[in-house]
């Protein structure tokens, strides 16, 4: 079993808190949705006791992890993530706006395959906006989600391979250029030449935390990176 897990930064405030709303968000849904522990393990193809230390706030996963059990929830990672970064959300005055600046993670990041992915959005919105800096160099496995995707590329070039109706489509992407795809399209990326020097923003329109998808829409364990 690879390993996907992100190793905690125990001696972060910020990063503690952010562990134990996202360990709760996950507890509670996988509680709504009538699995055990040992259940979603299995579905999501992760080891039953990282998966026990992830919902008692002692590890946080990697973009791929949360993707497995996001996908095995019925929802996706940045709306698990989203949740646990502003766990007020829409019931709090004004939580509709969530004002994320320059250079302060504010703990909403995430390790990724390569680089790391910086969650932009409230949970009060189903608009779910991740910044991703840095990105590995060959392609990983595919990404597969029900929410339409906008991608731009803000600096380097990255390569998007796509899973269409119409075969696979692979693009070649550079600063200013975007490629936008429906909802289940599987799709994966790639950094061309300095992979450090990436950074691109992905827009999602997808469920909220608590929401599943569509009931054929398969929600078993698809492995995929980006």
């Amino acid at each position: 079993m690879p390993d996907l897990t992100a190793a905690p930064q125990a001696d972060d405030p910020s990063d503690a808190a952010l562990r134990t709303e996202l360990g709760a968000a996950i507890r509670q849904l996988r509680k709504e949705r009538g699995l055990t522990l040992v259940q979603l393990a299995q579905r999501a193809e992760l080891s039953h006791p990282f998966l026990s230390q992830l919902e008692r706030g002692l590890a946080r996963p990697s973009m791929p992890s949360l993707h497995r059990i996001a996908r095995a929830l019925g929802t996706t990672q940045q709306a698990l993530f989203v949740q646990a970064v502003d766990p007020a959300g829409s019931a709090a005055p004004g939580g509709a706006v969530r004002v994320a600046r320059a250079g302060d993670d504010d703990g909403a990041t995430v390790s990724n395959d390569g680089g790391v992915a910086r969650m932009l959005g409230t949970a009060a919105l189903r608009l779910h906006p991740v910044e991703y800096r840095g990105m590995h160099a060959d392609f990983q496995d595919y990404y597969e989600h029900p929410g339409d995707e906008f991608c731009y590329v803000v600096e380097g070039e990255i390569e998007v391979d796509l899973r269409t109706p119409d075969g696979r489509r692979v693009e070649r992407l550079g600063p200013g250029d975007s490629v936008t795809y429906p909802g289940g399209t599987p799709h994966r990326w790639r950094a061309l030449g300095d992979r450090d020097r990436v950074r691109f923003l992905a827009v999602q329109n997808a469920p909220g935390v608590g929401e599943p998808q569509p009931a054929d829409q398969d929600t078993g364990t698809l492995p995929h990176g980006a």
